[in-house]
């Protein structure tokens, strides 16, 4: 399927029932994304795999043009398995961990992102962003309950009480389109926001950059190469990413100076990449593009029954990979409490804790990315002598080496205070498997084999416990079970280090700790628990099962009786 040309593919409009219909009042769908960027589809998709019923608008009929988006951090390989296209965007995709900075033409020091093993995916994947919108397109077709309308254009929208009507714009003529909820996935200039008289507020960087893809035959190793002040390119920053299919990201920086048409001409172009790679050197422009960009996010990302998600409700700069990454973690966030509450396991205020983790998570972004992009452009004379000293300290001085910043590169948001955690007197744990942390992966063998203890984890609840069941109580395990029997959708995991585990166990999942890496990252004694999210962020952990501290966790983990928090912040 990877030899298909995704770039050029397109689909055609299809008159959708409402229409043919001709009905004022058409049906309420229980959920409408707008957009079918990578964003949107994985919400669609996620929706979907959990039985809910989506329909997935979008104004055009074809998949992204050029790379964009092209650096997939491990948490949104995670994502993507449990969305059932994780393999195929592996396999395609160009594997890396280490990065390495020069100054000027000496290396000053390089790192590795993911330096341990035990983990099924790598640090990054480079993947051009039409084979990602491709694979999550045909993971989307292939689910029965997910309708695509192409060339439906949002031109308008009417909030109501127990949802929203969109008015669509069609080859054929307009038609209302109701919905119980509304995910906003349509980009970072989002007509959405702009129909509710909304804004992004932030700051934008009088700067320009130069996106160079280049194919050709090339020696470089699959690695993340970030010049400061290059001879090739002097006074300015140069990153280079190797991509599928023999194609290279160049990243020249411009200046604020700079004219946009005229530094995307071949004539521009071809000496830049000329001085990087020789003369001598044959290669191919693919795509070019020139861009600036801001650092930005709307004050709250939820308005009624409309949730905005990805680059509609946030926006950062390319320098660590922070954009499509935060936004697939928007995606699995909020397709799990839509579901939740549309199948009656929460109540409606859960939606406004998709809000504040999200927003929380992408003011780290925001923060992390606004550094990034004044280290790389420095903003006086002062702070460019600041910042080549750092450089040229770094290559001998750890201590340098923590000031640099090229991007620092994505990574999942820890929820610290969200009020869907339970606390805990950190009773001795080690690692940073604390509640409101991401689920750290291990290899485990269960019933069907090697696998990973992931693949265990998400899509419902689970109470993952460390130990083999044998060692628990009968009246512990009846009650463990009997939480099973709840509102809530609940499984139950266990992780041994015993040689040879019952694996099987009754309403319960055994797998065997292979290596101990499981118990060793989430810093587990026998008797250990976690009660982890349908997204696998931890929400709580004691040291031993306690199925009547379970069962409130689970309560509040589902906004059982917490009150809303304030928009644009985690409640503590």
């Amino acid at each position: 399927m990877s030899s298909i040309d995704y770039q050029r593919l397109s689909f055609e409009y299809q008159p959708c029932a409402e229409q043919r219909a001709g009905q004022a009042d058409g049906p309420v769908h229980p959920v409408v994304v707008v957009g079918a960027g990578p964003i949107g589809l994985a919400t669609a998709i996620d929706l979907a795999q959990r039985g809910v019923r989506v329909v997935l608008v979008d104004d055009d009929c074809t998949l992204s043009t050029g790379s964009r988006a092209i650096c997939f951090a491990k948490r949104t390989l995670d994502i993507f398995d449990r969305l059932g296209c994780g393999e195929r965007m592996v396999e395609k995709g160009v594997s890396w961990s280490v990065g390495k900075v020069f100054l000027r033409d000496q290396q000053v020091y390089s790192f590795d992102l993911l330096p341990e093993s035990g983990h099924r995916r790598p640090a990054f994947i480079n993947l051009q962003q039409y084979y990602v919108e491709g694979y999550l397109l045909e993971r989307a077709q292939a689910l029965p309950n997910i309708e695509i309308r192409w060339h439906n254009k949002v031109v308008g929208l009417e909030q109501r009480t127990d949802g929203a009507v969109l008015s669509v714009e069609t080859p054929e003529g307009c038609y209302p389109l109701a919905a119980r909820y509304v995910v906003a996935a349509d980009g970072s200039r989002s007509p959405m926001r702009k129909l509710l008289g909304l804004d992004s507020k932030g700051r934008t960087f009088r700067d320009r950059f130069l996106i160079a893809d280049v194919k050709m035959e090339a020696d470089f190793p699959s690695e993340r190469w970030f010049w400061f002040d290059p001879p090739f390119h002097p006074n300015q920053s140069v990153l280079l990413h190797r991509q599928p299919d023999n194609v290279w990201r160049i990243d020249f920086q411009l200046g604020w100076d700079a004219d946009p048409v005229l530094e995307k001409s071949p004539e521009r172009v071809i000496p830049r990449v000329q001085a990087l790679l020789g003369k001598d050197v044959k290669f191919e422009l693919e795509w070019v593009s020139v861009y600036t960009f801001s650092c930005l996010r709307m004050d709250s990302f939820r308005h009624g029954s409309i949730l905005f998600a990805g680059d509609s409700a946030h926006g950062v700069s390319p320098f660590g990979a922070r954009g499509a990454n935060s936004g697939v973690q928007d995606a699995e966030n909020l397709a799990w409490k839509l579901a939740y509450v549309l199948q009656g396991h929460a109540a409606d205020s859960l939606l406004d804790t998709y809000a504040s983790e999200r927003e929380y998570a992408a003011d780290e972004n925001l923060l992390n990315s606004t550094r990034a992009t004044d280290f790389i452009t420095p903003k006086s004379p002062v702070s460019r002598v600041f910042r080549d000293a750092v450089l040229t300290l770094s290559k001998r001085h750890a201590f340098a080496r923590g000031l640099v910043n090229s991007g620092r590169l994505s990574v999942p948001a820890v929820l610290h205070g969200s009020p869907l955690n339970t606390g805990d007197a950190d009773d001795g744990y080690a690692g940073g498997m604390v509640p409101g942390a991401v689920c750290a992966d291990a290899p485990v063998s269960g019933p069907q084999g090697a696998g990973w203890l992931l693949s265990h984890l998400g899509q419902d609840f689970t109470v993952l416990l460390f130990g083999n069941p044998d060692a628990i109580d009968a009246a512990t395990l009846a009650d463990l079970s009997a939480l099973r029997q709840g509102n809530v959708p609940l499984r139950l995991v266990y992780v041994t280090d015993a040689a040879q585990p019952a694996m099987t166990c009754s309403n319960a999942t055994v797998l065997r700790d292979d290596q101990g890496l499981a118990a060793a990252r989430y810093g587990a004694a026998p008797g250990t628990c976690y009660l982890v999210r349908p997204d696998q962020h931890v929400c709580a952990r004691w040291r031993r099962a306690d199925p009547a501290a379970i069962r409130a966790a689970l309560a509040r983990a589902t906004g059982v009786g917490l009150a809303a928090p304030a928009p644009g912040r985690i409640a503590a």
